[in-house]
């Protein structure tokens, strides 16, 4: 379930390049993704056109170190945002008042001692 969403947020980037080049955005990705599947090498979308293509063909080549440190930093900052969001969770239940974790049909609930 994890690796199917973070999938599905790495599908941003051609959804992009389809939509601000001014093509139809489900069928854009439907084209790359048959091409992907006929021809196992990795696809990129001709802006021109809207056609799937090979980049190596086109002379396109990409920096692998620098994707591999994107997709690792994005997991990591993932995880400090949700880390954060855990932490502002626990002070939150922190600041509550304790009389409200009391049995509702203890008669001496809520009274200090």
């Amino acid at each position: 379930l994890g690796v199917q969403a973070y999938a599905d947020a790495l599908l941003v980037v051609p959804k992009t390049l389809a939509e601000n080049s001014g093509f139809d955005v489900q069928d854009s990705i439907l084209k790359l993704s048959d091409e992907r599947e006929e021809s196992g090498l990795a696809v990129g979308l001709d802006c021109q056109s809207g056609e799937p293509m090979i980049p190596a063909d086109e002379g396109i080549w990409d920096n692998v170190r620098v994707k591999r440190q994107c997709l690792y930093l994005s997991t990591v900052l993932s995880n400090q945002l949700l880390l954060v969001d855990e932490v502002m969770k626990a002070g939150k239940q922190m600041g509550r008042n304790p009389a409200m974790d009391d049995d509702p049909n203890d008669p001496m609930a809520g009274v200090g001692m």
